[in-house]
């Protein structure tokens, strides 16, 4: 038993850390940003030690616990812990922060209440992600809402205070469904009511009970993962919020849903997730379909991207309704390779429009030239987002293959069919990923233009691109990174499926 608090002290220090920026000099913005992102990788490297240091592959239970008591007679504490299925967001929320409080040094308008945003953000990722206690999963949940609502409210487009209303009422309306789901289960559990995670896990329902809970976790869970049809919030957002915002929306904020089908859905409630697994894969391979015809019709640049990543996100709920391992562990590839390409994707898109002050794709064209850097990592990690082998795109998708034919829920029939359907999906994505290539970099149109000089990215602009590109090449190559984490835990997790 490790009695040092890790897990605390990495969800406070950023959000107390935060609070000591209102202290600092009001002039020069130079010593918030350093500050912050000091913060940031301070931050890192305590992850990266605490869980380098202090955690067991092999193990699949719950490592580096903590519990305080905090509110006696709710039987609420502060549960703390992480296992393998935790780790990989965890890490991936640090890695993308730094990044992206590296990517908003050109915001300089009320920059203390951006920074302190950021770091409060910060927090509120990680706390979801390693919580052990319903209510405090969902605290940790609802804290994160409010920085983004204020961060898309004040550094946005034209018309951001439309998209955070919309997002702020989609994601509190969700939950609200988190809420009565999370009393639920603490109030029908048989002996005393319990908010733990591992006492709830040992719990069976009456099976209508059990999928009640199921619908009311799901539609929390289907705003902020977005599955269709409750996604739309996700494309005016992200065309409006400036591209730090964004790679923190894309790359974790996503996430946060999709771990919790996982965790709560999958882990709590395993009698109603078998039942409705199959329509788990309709509404993958519909969201697939759908998102990929829907994008290329974008004008938008950030929109498109959007709409992008609303497909990605439907080959990890295909792998959740897969029911087996090899489905699973390739959905938790492909939250973490998402996590990182949607990120990146995202900050590139900022960085030419920083450029070009453009929006609209139609209106580019002929960047190639002028901007190479930009346009060569540009092109890469577009290749990284349409499953190029060598990338991490490719592996999770591939495996998720796997784990849908050798999944031995379904008839044989209806796991060509869905294939069939994702493969369709596969080559929608290169035609709106490519042709978004081709209206920026190619054609001559702004040449035409006066203001046809543009400066290509700074060192800042492409250190954040190569970090990202370096871990998306690695897992690509080497998937057993990012395997070795969650493979024991989902086995543990895939036990409770098979009755005897």
């Amino acid at each position: 038993m490790n009695y040092f608090p890790w897990l605390t002290i990495i969800i406070v220090l950023p959000i107390f850390a935060g609070f000591l920026i209102l202290f600092l000099p009001h002039r020069g913005n130079k010593v918030i940003r350093w500050y912050t992102l000091c913060i940031c990788i301070i931050e890192l490297l305590l992850t990266t030690y605490a869980f380098g240091y202090h955690f067991q592959l092999d193990d699949p239970l719950i490592q580096l616990a903590e519990d305080y008591k905090w509110i006696d007679f709710l039987d609420f504490s502060w549960r703390l812990g992480i296992d393998g299925i935790s780790i990989g967001p965890i890490l991936l929320t640090g890695f993308i922060t730094t990044l992206a409080t590296l990517a908003a040094r050109p915001v300089t308008r009320e920059s203390r209440v951006f920074h302190f945003l950021m770091l409060a953000m910060y927090s509120g990722q990680i706390g979801p992600f390693s919580s052990q206690n319903l209510l405090l999963f969902f605290i940790m949940w609802e804290l994160e809402l409010i920085p983004v609502y204020l961060l898309l409210s004040m550094w946005g487009g034209k018309k951001r205070l439309y998209s955070a209303t919309k997002f702020i009422l989609y994601t509190a309306g969700s939950s609200a469904f988190l809420l009565m789901g999370i009393l639920g289960i603490c109030l029908s559990a048989s002996n005393e009511p319990t908010l733990n995670f591992e006492t709830s896990a040992n719990q069976s329902y009456p099976v209508a009970l059990e999928m009640l809970f199921y619908i009311g976790f799901f539609i929390a869970f289907a705003v902020k993962s977005p599955i269709i049809p409750l996604h739309t919030w996700l494309p005016d957002t992200h065309g409006e919020a400036h591209y730090s915002t964004c790679m923190l929306l894309a790359g974790i904020l996503l996430k946060m849903g999709a771990y919790g089908l996982v965790r709560i859905n999958m882990e709590l409630l395993p009698h109603a997730h078998s039942i409705f697994s199959p329509w788990l894969m309709i509404v993958g391979t519909i969201q697939i379909i759908y998102a990929a015809s829907t994008s290329p019709g974008q004008r938008n640049l950030k929109k498109r991207i959007a709409y992008s990543s609303v497909s990605h996100m439907g080959f990890i709920i295909i792998g959740l309704g897969s029911i087996n391992d090899t489905g699973l562990n390739g959905a938790i590839l492909q939250i973490i390779s998402h996590g990182f390409i949607g990120a990146a994707l995202f900050f590139l898109a900022g960085t030419s429009y920083d450029r070009i002050r453009l929006v609209y794709l139609d209106e580019m064209g002929g960047m190639a030239i002028t901007i190479p850097k930009i346009f060569t990592t540009f092109s890469i990690l577009s290749m990284a987002s349409l499953a190029l082998p060598g990338m991490s795109g490719f592996v999770a998708e591939l495996i998720l293959f796997f784990g849908i034919l050798t999944s031995q829920k379904y008839l044989l029939m209806t796991k060509i069919l869905i294939t069939f359907v994702m493969a369709i999906g596969m080559i929608l994505t290169p035609i709106y990923s490519l042709s978004m290539l081709r209206q920026m970099f190619y054609g001559y149109k702004l040449f035409t233009a006066t203001n046809s000089y543009f400066v290509d990215s700074g060192p800042r602009e492409f250190f954040v691109s190569i970090s990202i590109l370096l871990p998306v090449i690695a897992i690509g190559i080497y998937p057993d990174f990012v395997f070795s984490l969650s493979v024991d835990k989902v086995e543990a997790l895939l036990s409770n499926y098979f009755y005897p």
